[in-house]
């Protein structure tokens, strides 16, 4: 009785945890190609690349002056 009442569990289990990743599968979908929402939410890629590269060197120029202020 007991292996029926695991064997049940598990299979509830299972059942909750594939109709779980079901909703995660079905929300990761893509949009549509043609909807406008899908192409407003993506950045441009040479903008990204600016952003990361300006934030980049803003970072070596504080590690710049941290270094020159603590060797002062």
């Amino acid at each position: 009785m007991r292996a029926a009442f695991s064997l049940l569990a598990l299979v509830i289990v299972a059942a909750i945890v594939l109709s779980l990743a079901k909703k995660q599968a079905t929300a990761l979908k893509p949009a549509q190609a043609g909807s406008p929402a899908a192409s407003a939410a993506l950045p441009v890629p040479k903008a990204v690349g600016q952003q990361v590269q300006s934030d980049i060197d803003e970072a070596a120029r504080r590690a710049t002056e941290a270094a020159s202020a603590a060797t002062n």
